[in-house]
């Protein structure tokens, strides 16, 4: 071997002029020698970097974080250095947090002090103290310390999971996955909201209506309940944020829960503050508590199961019993802004929207399977929102800052925007993965059919940031008629733009005992009957006051099929769909030739460019004639059947409105 030779019976290598053994000598093997320096306590130290600053353990991981806490000025002082001290800002926060957590019968909040309780420090730096007189409602949580997770960051919420829930796991993509136990979806018939002097005129009570009531007493009962357990436990997660992008019409609100998911959750899906909007939240304008691990008490008035989800909108306040399912919280603050909202002559929509590179918006209502998010993700146009929007004198807002996405069968190829958004950050919800490699399999529906992805709006690369945009110039209703007899798009008057809108249809195709497909309609008031909170029509006459206003167009657009109903037509084919959907982006639409259909009285155009002009009339497509007609007015009853539920609704002082509504429907 050349350079390397035989000394004292040891291989060795030779020395060269250059590299790392010139002038420094050489070991026996000819490497150079390490350097050390005799001290005078006769300790050597390799000297290629300095010892840390660190005396122990402890200190070298308290050197590991830096704080991050800003200062705020004092309203009203002279000078930029008047600043509140990082300690005062807790002990504002800590008697804040404690003064929602107090309890009713005892009037105090607990003692609280901020940080994870697994970290034992020597003393609690910032308590929340009461001073008051013992006396026989004295409780044992009151004699101690609850910690707490204020508005962690994911990274520490993460943590927070994988150390204390079961069931956390990080997915191959660095998604959080997590079990909401054993409810797996919304439990609508549990839901409660206090009946009271004032909710008992405005909101909606009695057939069809979502709103179940309740009385003060009970929904106090369940508050006391809540808040006892969540005061009972060592730690509680607060997360303080906004709801509506519009900074004129933002909504302040509090997230009192036991879980690191629903933390990590909320913070997704409500708007995240700066640190200085945090500095200056003050009081909040609503407020959850969730104590979904701890079940009501099904003896309690109301109650019919051991879940229990009571608004009370006079106090602004949530209770969560008997569920971990965290869409109990996004969609109970979605039924709080659809009474907040019209109070303020603010429209609140369930609906996605998006905006073109020109500025025009577009809003589309569609139930589940219509295609609502495929066909509101547009990669020509930004997104602003998919689910919960508002319509303002400023234009429209997001309510969120994030979505809430199902995951059931995602492909990279069907939906590449929601597949890249689920990594660090992302909430997966009862997802199935390989216990190995933690890669998620979309398809399994093991845990529930009901799997669900919930990431940061600014996950989308083409969300539009800030998610506010002028007023609609189209107003979309999306529908999958099964039963094949709408036609694949229609332009609507006001009036029936206002009945196709409160009469929220789709068509959903069910298996029956004989394996036969029957289609089944469905309806659901305003595309979201299960949040409304005051009489549908009263949010669709400010959707035509609005429409008429600013000029915007309705839309029906049929994503079902044709030719035939389910199981003899074919479904309509999603480009043609997307084809008519930029024609009404564009513009173009709107010039086109039109003529009216029988039953329904609904403007078709002839013709669109890229869609076969023979699709347009359904009547066209369907070969057996007869049982085109028997369809259309079968179909037709059972709007004029779900639509008899509003028709005793009156508004203003007659009852004009309701009237033009009506004869806008079908007739036959």
């Amino acid at each position: 071997m050349a350079g390397a030779g035989n000394v004292n019976g040891e291989f060795s290598f030779g020395t060269t002029t250059t590299g790392i053994g010139k002038g420094t000598g050489t070991a026996r093997n000819g490497l150079a020698k390490i350097q050390t320096n005799k001290k005078t306590n006769g300790i050597c130290h390799d000297d290629s970097t300095p010892p840390v600053k660190a005396q122990t353990i402890d200190e070298l991981h308290s050197l590991q974080k830096k704080k991050s806490a800003p200062t705020t000025p004092i309203k009203g002082t002279q000078g930029s250095f008047a600043t509140i001290s990082e300690e005062e800002r807790h002990k504002q926060q800590l008697q804040s947090i404690s003064a929602s957590l107090a309890s009713l019968t005892r009037e105090t909040g607990p003692n609280l002090v901020r940080g994870d309780p697994a970290r034992k420090c020597e003393t609690p730096k910032h308590v929340s103290h009461h001073h008051f007189t013992p006396a026989f409602n004295v409780s044992d949580s009151a004699l101690k310390f609850t910690h707490v997770l204020y508005n962690l960051s994911p990274a520490e919420l993460y943590e927070q999971a994988i150390k204390y829930e079961k069931g956390s796991f990080i997915t191959a993509t660095g998604a959080l996955a997590t079990l909401s136990g054993a409810k797996t979806g919304r439990a609508p018939r549990d839901k409660r909201v206090v009946r009271d002097e004032t909710t008992e005129d405005e909101l909606w009570w009695g057939k069809g209506s979502p709103n179940i009531e309740m009385d003060e007493h009970t929904f106090l009962v369940n508050r006391e309940r809540a808040v006892d357990y969540l005061n009972s436990l060592d730690k509680v997660f607060v997360n303080d944020q906004f709801l509506n992008w519009d900074p004129e019409n933002t909504i302040k609100v509090r997230i009192v829960s036991a879980r690191a998911y629903h933390s990590l959750f909320m913070h997704n899906m409500c708007i995240r503050p700066t640190p200085e909007e945090l500095e200056n939240f003050g009081t909040p304008d609503f407020t959850i508590y969730n104590a979904g691990q701890f079940p009501c008490n099904r003896y309690t008035h109301y109650m019919t199961s051991s879940t229990s989800i009571d608004l009370n909108l006079a106090r602004r306040e949530m209770v969560i019993l008997g569920t971990q399912y965290a869409g109990e919280m996004k969609k109970g603050l979605f039924s709080v802004m659809h009474y907040l909202m019209p109070k303020r002559q603010i429209l609140s929509l369930h609906s996605g929207c998006n905006i073109g590179k020109d500025g025009d918006v577009a809003l589309f209502f569609g139930l589940s399977g219509t295609g609502k998010t495929t066909l509101s993700t547009d990669h020509n146009r930004y997104l602003i929102g998919d689910d919960e929007h508002c319509w303002s004198d400023n234009g429209v807002s997001n309510i969120e800052g994030g979505c809430y996405a199902k995951c059931i069968d995602l492909s990279r190829e069907k939906e590449p925007d929601i597949w890249n958004a689920i990594k660090f950050g992302t909430v997966l919800e009862n997802v199935v993965f390989d216990e190995h490699t933690r890669e998620v399999d979309y398809t399994d529906k093991s845990v529930t059919e009901n799997t669900r992805a919930s990431y940061p709006i600014e996950y989308i690369p083409n969300a539009k940031i800030p998610c506010v945009g002028p007023h609609p110039k189209n107003v979309i209703l999306l529908a999958c008629d099964a039963f094949g007899v709408l036609p694949p798009v229609s332009k609507l008057n006001l009036a029936q733009t206002m009945y196709h809108f409160i009469s929220g249809y789709t068509a959903l195709v069910a298996g029956t005992e004989e394996g036969v497909k029957e289609p089944q309609a469905t309806f659901s008031a305003c595309f979201g009957a299960a949040f409304i909170m005051l009489h549908p029509t009263k949010y669709a006459a400010m959707l035509a006051e609005k429409m008429q206003k600013h000029g915007a167009t309705g839309w029906l657009v049929n994503t079902g099929w044709s030719g035939g109903r389910y199981g003899s037509g074919s479904r309509i084919k999603l480009p043609y769909t997307r084809k008519i959907i930029d024609a009404i982006h564009s513009g173009s639409l709107l010039k086109a030739n039109y003529k009216k259909t029988s039953v329904f009285g609904l403007e078709i155009p002839t013709e669109i460019e890229g869609v076969p002009s023979e699709i347009l009339d359904p009547a066209n497509t369907w070969p057996d004639k007869k049982a085109y007609n028997d369809t259309l007015l079968k179909l037709a009853g059972l709007f004029k059947k779900n639509f008899e539920t509003f028709t005793n609704y009156k508004i203003g002082k007659d009852n004009k409105l309701t009237e033009d509504i009506l004869a806008a429907g079908p007739n036959f």
